[in-house]
């Protein structure tokens, strides 16, 4: 009871997180660019909504192929259309209960395709960590692509750090920063060695020995190519619907591919952060989108329109997959009699 209780508490403050972004966002537009923000939503290219709808939607397909041939090793071969099933309404449940999708796209293979839930637990591990590496490549290729932008943004955020206040770099400020970046180090370490049995340090030394060991796992696969092939496909994906997202509103339709990289790294932290990407997806890529010197009324309704679009093919797609699972299962069931 107790933990069903601190996951609706989880969920309520990251959907708060989520609503106050919105409500923050919203209230960063100054009254007089109001009529912008709403005439980039109205004057929208919403046909540009279909190939992202796609484009999405083929992500997902190839997640599916590589979450099954992390299956192979173990001996099972599920049905690609049960996978993609399972793939589909595992991100419609995530919408609802956040982490929820898991366990439910789990229990989906292991009813419909014999799979012990309890041996997939660990595909899921190596999936998370692989994505986490790929999307600290795409923050990668953000600065190398975009330093004049993001590189000098960051460079000027660190400087503030640093600086006094007539400007200039401060010896003293600096020492202060390096001082508490030490202290923290160290901090942390003595946590981590002195509180080792509480919940926290015991999850998150969980979290950090789960990723290393879902990177080295991938060595075992029959199938390394088409995992790897996968990957890049599904964050190539991302990206191309980023870059295609962008030109459905005329005040971002000039940006390029380096903009759409940028904007998938930052706005993939809003998708992180709160229950569906909510208030945080827009808000961030509407943030990075001001960098490259587009106004944030702009950015943000081009944020809440690729944001509408993402969470619309989840809930077409996903609750089709919901309703087809015991149709095609049964189908398979009766030939198989037959």
């Amino acid at each position: 009871m107790n933990k069903k209780i601190t996951h609706f508490t989880k969920y309520v403050f990251f959907l708060g997180v989520g609503v106050f972004l919105v409500w923050w966002s919203l209230h960063q537009i100054p009254d007089n660019k109001w009529a912008a923000f709403k005439d980039a939503l109205i004057t929208s290219n919403f046909w540009l909504l279909i190939p992202v709808f796609l484009i999405l939607s083929s992500s997902h397909l190839l997640r599916a192929i590589r979450w099954r041939t992390l299956m192979l090793p173990m001996g099972y071969s599920p049905r690609l259309a049960n996978t993609f099933f399972a793939v589909m309404i595992g991100y419609l449940a995530n919408l609802a209960v956040p982490r929820l999708g898991e366990v439910l796209k789990c229990t989906i293979l292991a009813k419909y395709e014999k799979v012990p839930a309890e041996k997939l637990v660990g595909t899921i591990v190596v999936e998370r960590a692989v994505d986490v590496f790929c999307l600290a490549i795409v923050f990668l290729l953000a600065f190398m692509i975009q330093y004049e932008v993001i590189g000098e943004y960051a460079k000027g955020l660190i400087f503030n750090l640093v600086a006094n206040k007539r400007g200039s770099f401060s010896w003293e400020k600096t020492a202060i920063v390096v001082a508490v970046l030490v202290i923290l180090v160290i901090a942390l370490k003595v946590w981590f060695n002195k509180f080792a049995h509480l919940p926290i340090v015991i999850s998150l030394k969980k979290i950090l020995r789960g990723i290393l060991e879902g990177l080295s796992a991938i060595r075992y696969l029959k199938q390394k190519g088409l995992f790897i092939a996968c990957t890049i496909g599904i964050w190539s994906l991302y990206i191309a619907g980023t870059w295609v997202g962008l030109y459905a509103t005329h005040g971002t339709s000039s940006l390029g591919l380096g903009s759409a990289i940028s904007a998938l790294a930052f706005a993939s932290i809003g998708m992180i952060l709160t229950p569906g990407g909510i208030g945080a997806y827009a808000f961030f890529l509407a943030k990075v989108l001001e960098k490259n010197d587009i106004p944030f009324e702009i950015g943000y309704a081009n944020g809440t329109l690729q944001w509408f679009a993402q969470f619309l093919m989840v809930v077409i797609v996903g609750s089709i997959c919901l309703v087809i699972l015991p149709i095609y299962n049964k189908k398979i069931q009766e030939n198989e009699a037959n």
